[in-house]
């Protein structure tokens, strides 16, 4: 199993999962053209995608479902009342899949489990991945990380995580009011590098090894800050996804070292593994 990155940011957002029986789109923020355009990049067609799957109704994750959907008829997997928002303005998706946050449900060979996280959405939810033993998160867009979220996240390996802005950069930010500004940092809006720090610091103990920050603020942070501060978890990987390129496959977690050996006793060849 292994994720991707089309693009992140204020922009659009919209990442993808494969687990090689097929892949999943998690939001469709950026235009049709740039989905495909970027899908592409990485080897995959839309005909490849077993289903789309979406976090909440704000434009920066569904900006390109309608002309997508019209194009290219692929499940979509909302809640219902992200659904009942969204089908004012998206009228060409063919199937809808409903689910209620905190459920599970199949897709794609893959078991999909929703999980409510808190943010300014009618009911907004991010997305943990398992297959073949392998877990997966995708989590942006949350004002805070409740001790029931790191409880669900636990034994993932790899997850897409929101790092929005930096804190100091935010209260120097001279174009945003102060009431967007303590919207941003409220519980129930983004969250800051540092606070993404923790949350995946909480997860270390648990397997967490690989990490794409998303969602950056283009204004309020920068790569190169956010990743900075990540330094002192010693994480396996850490990239910085961008609003304009895709981040490339990331392995959710590495083949376990092989040592081949032959019995003297049998000839049968003998496979090993480590760690």
């Amino acid at each position: 199993m292994r994720l991707a990155v089309l693009g992140s940011g204020s922009g659009g957002n919209a990442t993808l999962l494969d687990s090689g029986q097929g892949c999943l789109l998690v939001d469709a923020g950026l235009s049709a053209k740039q989905l495909v355009l970027r899908m592409r990049e990485l080897g995959v067609e839309p005909g490849d995608l077993t289903g789309i799957l979406v976090t909440h109704e704000h434009g920066d994750h569904v900006k390109g479902l309608e002309v997508f959907s019209r194009k290219f008829e692929v499940p979509v997997y909302a809640t219902a009342l992200t659904q009942e928002v969204l089908a004012r303005k998206v009228t060409s998706v063919k199937q809808w899949k409903l689910f209620t946050a905190g459920q599970s449900f199949e897709c794609g060979g893959v078991s999909v489990e929703s999980v409510a996280i808190p943010h300014d959405a009618v009911d907004p939810v991010g997305f943990l991945f398992e297959h073949q033993g392998l877990r997966a998160g995708v989590v942006t867009d949350l004002g805070h990380a409740s001790s029931r979220l790191i409880d669900r996240l636990r034994g993932i390996s790899a997850m897409v995580l929101e790092a929005n802005y930096c804190d100091q950069m935010l209260e120097d930010d001279e174009v945003r009011p102060w009431s967007l500004k303590q919207r941003i940092s409220s519980r129930h809006g983004h969250l800051s590098n540092h606070q993404a720090r923790d949350l995946a610091r909480e997860l270390q103990s648990s397997g967490l090894e690989r990490v794409v920050l998303g969602h950056l603020s283009k204004d309020c942070n920068h790569a190169q800050v956010a990743s900075k501060v990540f330094e002192e978890l010693g994480l396996r990987e850490v990239r910085v996804a961008s609003q304009t390129e895709v981040t490339g496959w990331m392995p959710v977690a590495e083949p376990a070292p092989v040592a081949l050996s032959v019995d003297e006793a049998t000839g049968q060849v003998v496979m090993e593994l480590f760690g």
